[in-house]
């Protein structure tokens, strides 16, 4: 991590500045499996505690971790009782039953590219390549992953790189250029320049 940041500091004097309020980087990592990806479709589209909520509620009913088995016994009315909307319920149905088919493998990711893991994980409904990018830079912990679809990541670099509308995905790329191999570490400080007010 240490590299990655003096390489940052180093590439880009704007980074360099972000880095210099935030101090070291402390992403928080979790282990690459059928839980955190279940962990990802419920947290979609909510705010934190809302999240945390139905989360927690939902565990005590599938069982913690989280298995395809435990999501399979559960009916649509024990899902909907914990606040699961029917679409969201539906997407940890699917992704349940293509893990007990094998069609989602867990154990293969580690080995896969970053654009293998992210077509293998989209296959299910729900994950989109933003979950994806999510489960690559958090779980996987792939050090060069830029999600060009994150509002957060698109308002930060409106912000300090100065431009007058969100970036689209190209200006993105171009602006990350000099981050690279560590663009995933780039990002977090981004998020968490959005996170610290300034005085």
């Amino acid at each position: 991590m240490r590299k990655a940041v003096a390489h940052l500091k180093k590439s880009d004097p704007v980074l360099s500045a972000i880095i210099k309020r935030i101090g070291p980087c402390c992403m928080e990592f979790g282990p690459p499996e059928f839980h955190s990806l279940a962990e990802a479709i419920i947290y979609q589209q909510l705010n934190g505690k809302a999240a945390i909520t139905i989360f927690k509620r939902f565990a005590a009913l599938a069982g913690e971790p989280l298995t395809p088995e435990g999501i399979l016994k559960l009916s649509d009315e024990q899902m909907r009782s914990v606040g699961l909307s029917k679409q969201k319920s539906s997407y940890l149905k699917d992704m349940a039953e293509r893990a007990a088919r094998g069609e989602l493998d867990f154990t293969r990711l580690p080995k896969m590219s970053d654009d293998e893991v992210i077509k293998h994980l989209t296959q299910v409904k729900g994950v989109g390549v933003w979950t994806a990018h999510m489960f690559l830079m958090f779980t996987l912990r792939r050090p060069n992953v830029l999600p060009t679809g994150d509002f957060g990541v698109q308002m930060a670099i409106k912000k300090h790189y100065k431009k007058r509308k969100l970036p689209k995905p190209e200006q993105m790329e171009k602006i990350a250029k000099p981050w690279e191999p560590y663009r995933s570490i780039a990002c977090w400080y981004l998020w968490r320049r959005l996170d610290v007010k300034t005085m």
